[in-house]
Parts: structure tokens; C-alpha cells; sequence
């Protein structure tokens, strides 16, 4: 599949800006995207969505998607403050507060985004093509918001408020007042103590040149592989890493329960 960035051109032959828009979003079917969402959007708004300063930047001055995720912010903020204050009507402002902000952080809005695949769809620059940026948080959270606020231009507020009440249930119902940049090194190790389990052994890799790194990082529990995780850091990587970590052991905590008998 053609990528984002690497758009075939010859010197006779050069596309413009606007072409190379048009052929990156077409070589990738954004029909599973829509559907994740629940939504129909034209191809004009959902490719402006799409599209990634880095490869505006790279192809001349086209349009970028940081209006939009201007005003999906505000409409994904309202949307998450309100639910949070319906489902939890003891809980004092000091509690919501953080609530919402662990909800609506980066690192909230990229697991909605990874799990909707959206990294696949972005039009990225060549730059952070190489650089994964396909998996960086922050990109994979700038573009959530800004598809939300395509949504609610294409549909209203109200279409745009269900889709992210169904985005983020989980994270609604399972809210709660702690930091919203949580350490899951250390919570992953909480949890492994508790369930009697070795401690988490982690293991990296990196590819790329030495100022454009992307590492790979895989934690395990004795035997068994908990989880993995990349990023442009080796921290990063291994958070990522025991992030995943924590949803596997969420599921299957009997895979590593008491393993740690008879060392």
C-alpha cells in the first residue's frame, strides 16, 4: 500500500500540492474508519481531518487539520465534562477536574485513536513517516480531535457528542481523580506484585538513525509476553510497553498469577 510521503513522482511529471493531497488520500481505504465512528463524512472533510501540518508543509501551503482539532477540543471537553457530571453526582470539582483532564489527555485520546487504527489513515510528511509518526501520541491525538470536529461541522453537536460518548465510554465509566500522566511502569509492577507475579522484564530495540530513533519495546512476566510498545524514546517505548501491559492483565491475569512460586 502506497504511503503517505512516498507518492511516486518524476521530475517531468511532478505533482502539485493538491495532487499528491488527493493521491495519498486515495491510497487508503478510509471505509473501516468511518465505520469505527459511525459517521459519513465527505471526502473533502474527512481528508482535511486527515491531513498532518508535516505533509501541508511538505507539499506547499495546503490547508492542515489544526482548525478543526481546535473545535474538537472544545466539543470533546463539554461533551466529557457534562457526561462526567451526570455519572457522578457526589463527586466535588476537585475530583472531576482531573478526571476529565486524564480522559481528554494525549495519552487517552491515542489509545481511542489506536484502537479505531487511525495512525493508518493520517497524511503524514516524509519526516514523520520515517520517524513513527504513525504512533506518536500526540499526532494520533491532534488528529481524533480534529476528526471530531468534522463531525460536528458535517452533523451537529449532538451526532458529535454520541460518537464520543461511544469512543470514550470505558474511559468514562472507569474514570477516576488520578494523575492524568500516569507512571505504568509503576503501576504495572504494583500490579504484578499483587497477583504474586516476577517482576516485569523489559526488553528493547531500535531502528533508524541516531537523531531519528524509533524503539521498540516488549515487557514480560516471566514466560509471558504482557504487552508492547514503540516510541522516539527508549522511556517512552517501555511505557507504551507497560500501558498495554495493564490492559493485558486487566483480561487475563491468571496468565502470570503466582508465577513467581519457588524462585
Amino acid at each position: 500500500m502506497v504511503r503517505t510521503g512516498e507518492v511516486p513522482v518524476s521530475k517531468k511529471n511532478k505533482l502539485t500540492g493538491e495532487e499528491a493531497l488527493e493521491q495519498a488520500y486515495a491510497a487508503v481505504d478510509h471505509a473501516p474508519l468511518l465505520k469505527s465512528l459511525g459517521v459519513e463524512l465527505a471526502d473533502e472533510n474527512l481528508r482535511l481531518a486527515l491531513t498532518h501540518r508535516s505533509f501541508a508543509n511538505e507539499h506547499g501551503t495546503l490547508p492542515n487539520n489544526e482548525r478543526l482539532e481546535f473545535l474538537g477540543d472544545a466539543v470533546l471537553g463539554l461533551t466529557v465534562a457534562t457526561k462526567l457530571f451526570q455519572l457522578y453526582p457526589s463527586r466535588p470539582e476537585s475530583d472531576l477536574s482531573p478526571m476529565r483532564a486524564s480522559i481528554v489527555s494525549r495519552y487517552g485520546l491515542a489509545d481511542v485513536a489506536r484502537e479505531i487504527n487511525l495512525g493508518e489513515h493520517v497524511l503524514l510528511g516524509r519526516g514523520e513517516e520515517l520517524g513513527g509518526g504513525r504512533d506518536k501520541d500526540s499526532i494520533l491525538a491532534d488528529t481524533t480531535e480534529a476528526l471530531l470536529g468534522a463531525i460536528y461541522l458535517a452533523h451537529g453537536f449532538e451526532r458529535a457528542r454520541d460518537v464520543i460518548l461511544e469512543l470514550f465510554d470505558e474511559k468514562l465509566r472507569g474514570a477516576t481523580a488520578s494523575s492524568a500522566h500516569r507512571d505504568w511502569k509503576t503501576s504495572l509492577q504494583e500490579r504484578l506484585a499483587e497477583l504474586g507475579a516476577q517482576v516485569a522484564d523489559y526488553s528493547s530495540t531500535s531502528t533508524g538513525p541516531d537523531h531519528q530513533k524509533l524503539f521498540t519495546c516488549e515487557v514480560a512476566s516471566g514466560e509471558t509476553l504482557l504487552g508492547s510498545g514503540r516510541g522516539t524514546a527508549k522511556k517512552l517505548a517501555e511505557q507504551e510497553a507497560a500501558r498495554a501491559a495493564m490492559r493485558f492483565l486487566h483480561d487475563h491475569p491468571e496468565r502470570v498469577a503466582g508465577n513467581a512460586e519457588g524462585l
